[in-house]
């Protein structure tokens, strides 16, 4: 299975990167800084030097030529301001969306957050970045050419995994380690019977597997 990830060097898509390419699948990661290409290597993954946020569909597209799943897992980074959560976490998510339909790309999963809402008030950059990731998860469940998976982990850690997790349409607010969104991620990009499903996920008690499993199944 061939897989393409944007946002490629984030601290998710790095750990996704490690097991789907332990598992030997074939994994691409769009970066736009050529420092960072040793750091997707390292990780198993072939870098992909593309600027989302200047890229044209056609230029996407051709990456994702050839690819099983287009996964968006990038965005604009603490530190950013308000214009580049519009840019990278709408703008490059509708990007990369068009650029999966135009490239025949169905299985696409995004990489959300919790309380995202094109309605959310507020003006500061989280509420912008809400909005924005709102927006961005909208334009996506109307692409009747995706196979769409939408998923919103709440509070991010860099605690070790526990492989235990709550996936649920609304799981309500709580944290979950880095780790255990790669191995949903991992199990999301194999399970198009969830095409269709905004999942909220936070720790749990149930195994990753199983949890993926149930979902789809309802």
């Amino acid at each position: 299975m061939r897989i393409v990830i944007a946002g490629g060097h984030g601290q998710i898509a790095l750990r996704l990167e490690r097991l789907l390419s332990a598992r030997r699948d074939d994994v691409a990661g769009i970066i736009r800084n050529a420092e960072q290409s040793d750091d997707l290597r390292a990780a198993g993954a072939e870098p992909v030097l593309l600027d989302l946020e200047s890229a044209s569909v056609e230029e996407v597209a051709a990456h994702l030529q050839g690819a099983d799943t287009a996964v968006f897992a990038a965005g604009a980074g603490p530190g950013s301001g308000a214009t580049r959560k519009d840019t990278v976490d709408r703008g490059a998510a509708v990007l990369f969306a068009d650029a999966a339909v135009r490239a025949g790309v169905r299985r696409f999963v995004v990489v959300s957050s919790m309380g995202a809402d094109p309605a959310h008030e507020g003006d500061d950059v989280f509420d912008v970045y809400l909005r924005a990731k709102g927006a961005a998860d909208a334009y996506v469940t109307r692409q009747d050419a995706l196979d769409w998976t939408i998923l919103r982990p709440g509070t991010l850690t860099n605690d070790a995994g526990t492989g235990q997790v709550r996936l649920e349409a609304h799981t309500g607010r709580g944290s979950i380690p880095r780790d255990d969104v790669a191995a949903v991620l991992a199990e999301l990009v194999d399970t198009s019977a969830t095409a269709g499903l905004t999942l909220e996920l936070i720790s749990g008690s149930t195994p990753v597997s199983v949890a993926v499993k149930s979902v789809a199944g309802n």
